[in-house]
């Protein structure tokens, strides 16, 4: 198996006058970029970093952050991405879990250590930038430029390459690790499932921080080109495809919403673009058939995969996208797909046996692409490994021409009466009203029925709903025990980075107000 330090030399042998980075500030070759790799790596070597050693990186995206992880990568060293929109306590227990002793900042985040919790750090800093006049901190460019190249440092393909935290979405973050053989053999599955080629451009439009920028890998192995949005916005995104001439880019439903809402998406020209990858979770069929109308000549394809994946498992692709539209079979487009080459997926019931075809249970696989386990939680890697199997908690069925459907968290799943309640589907109902924007559906607690649902919605600008007239609208839709009796009407839904919903946060305050 070729290993991500492997795969750079590769990259650099067969594609090295190449562009590998387009930016505004300047391209670069492989063979310039791979470079500036080794003198990074040494860089941080000198620094203090050794072998082994785990260092932070705080920062947007940038064709730096990408040359810190693959230094990472290079020599030995293990990046750790950090979301820059945790709170202090939380970027703490990352520090510490991980044992960082390092961490690589972005300029607009160097005040992150005047927090006290964060003060131990305040010495321990490089600036991701080429600004020399920034103070108390190791600039970026200025100890590159100064550093000797290093000789990559080939390792087993079993070692750890990259630590990534899980964004919390279902309690505190737990640290992903993920070795050279997962992350190569997930950017060899990315690259069969979209087809890429040395002449991509590929947008990393996702925060870097995130499972989701691993999908690069297909880019660096194929010898493709990065570009990156620093930070999203509709029109950053869309400037960034038409002045690089981007090629592929992989949004969440959110971001994709955003920009097809976005009054000037007819100014700009999106002629290169070929294929918009989405994922986090499911699109509604609207915005499916808005995204093929507005990206004309734009493959859609949607993957489902998880941080513990290195990230994607299934895909669904374009022809089952055009399918779904063509024919009025709206339903496929609820499907993650099928699964990625190499990759086995069972529905497995409570007691591990296999579910029949069409029957509810939980998601579990395996393939090289799995992670070997979480750091320090000897008791999640218990509960979530069994049997050279990986159970993602993810409840799914798969039906008779092999499509996957994921149906719910367990965790989301809700217990009413003594009856299972999928919440995606009472969710999917909400969604059919005209005037629901956004919803979340939670499990809060009942005395009588043990969980009762609740369903916090967002409304359509204009749009004029109350409880009665929803309820009204679910009584053709879904039984009536799987109706939400409770429900509030707010002006957004907590999300993390990629604008995935915190069901977690919304359980957590609504119960509180259930107790008072």
């Amino acid at each position: 198996m070729i290993t991500m330090t492997s795969a750079l030399v590769r990259t650099e042998k067969l594609f090295g006058e190449r562009i590998a980075i387009v930016d505004i500030e300047k391209k670069f070759t492989w063979q310039e970029h791979v470079k500036r790799i080794s003198m990074i790596a040494g860089a941080l070597l000198q620094t203090g970093i050794k072998k082994g050693d785990r260092f932070g990186i705080i920062g947007p995206n940038s064709f730096r952050y990408q040359e810190l992880i693959y230094a990472g990568y290079w020599y030995g060293a293990i990046p750790v991405p950090i979301n820059h929109r945790l709170a202090a306590p939380e970027i703490q227990h990352i520090l510490n879990d991980a044992n960082i002793e390092y961490i690589a900042l972005g300029e607009e985040h160097l005040n992150l250590t005047d927090n006290a919790l964060l003060a131990p750090w305040a010495n321990r800093r490089i600036v991701i930038s080429n600004n020399s006049n920034v103070k108390n901190a190791l600039v970026y460019e200025d100890i590159l430029m100064a550093a000797t190249p290093i000789a990559p440092q080939e390792p087993d393909e079993n070692d750890l390459a990259i630590l990534l935290y899980t964004g919390g979405t279902t309690g505190r973050s737990k640290g992903v690790e993920l070795t050279h053989r997962n992350i190569y053999s997930n950017g060899y599955q990315v690259s069969n499932a979209l087809s890429i080629t040395k002449e991509d451009i590929y947008l990393h439009v996702a925060p870097m921080f995130h499972a989701a920028d691993l999908m690069g890998t297909g880019y660096t192995i194929n010898g493709s080109a990065h570009a990156f949005v620093p930070i999203f916005s509709p029109k950053a995104a869309l400037s960034a495809i038409e002045n690089y001439h981007v090629t592929q880019a992989m949004m969440a439903p959110t971001m994709i919403i955003m920009i097809l809402e976005e009054p000037t998406f007819s100014n700009y020209n999106l002629s290169s673009f070929r294929t918009l990858f989405y994922g986090s979770s499911p699109m509604a069929a609207e915005w499916v058939q808005k995204s093929i109308n507005q990206f004309a000549s734009t493959g859609i394809q949607q993957g489902y995969g998880l941080t513990e994946t290195s990230p994607i498992l299934t895909t669904l692709d374009p022809d089952d996208h055009a399918l779904a539209i063509s024919t009025g079979n709206l339903d496929i487009l609820r499907s993650a797909g099928r699964p990625v080459i190499g990759v086995d997926l069972k529905i497995l019931n409570e007691k591990g046996q296999e579910q029949p075809t069409g029957e509810a249970g939980e998601v579990c696989v395996r393939g090289p692409n799995v992670t070997k386990g979480y750091l320090n939680r000897p008791d999640e890697n218990k509960k979530s490994f069994k049997n050279g199997w990986f159970h993602t908690g993810d409840i799914g069925r798969i039906d008779d021409n092999g499509l996957m459907f994921l149906m719910d968290r367990k965790k989301d799943m809700v217990v009413s009466g003594g009856e299972n309640i999928y919440t995606s589907e009472v969710e999917a109902a909400l969604y059919k009203h005209p005037d629901v924007h956004e919803c979340a559906v939670i499990g809060i607690p009942d005395r009588t029925y043990g969980e009762s649902l609740f369903a916090v919605i967002v409304s359509r600008a204009g749009g004029n709903l109350d409880e009665n007239t929803i309820i009204e609208h679910c009584r053709d839709l879904i039984a009536g025990y799987k109706i939400p009796r409770k429900m509030d009407f707010v002006p957004e839904l907590p999300k993390s980075a990629m604008a995935k919903i915190l069901k977690n946060k919304l359980r957590e305050d609504y119960s509180k107000q259930v107790k008072r």
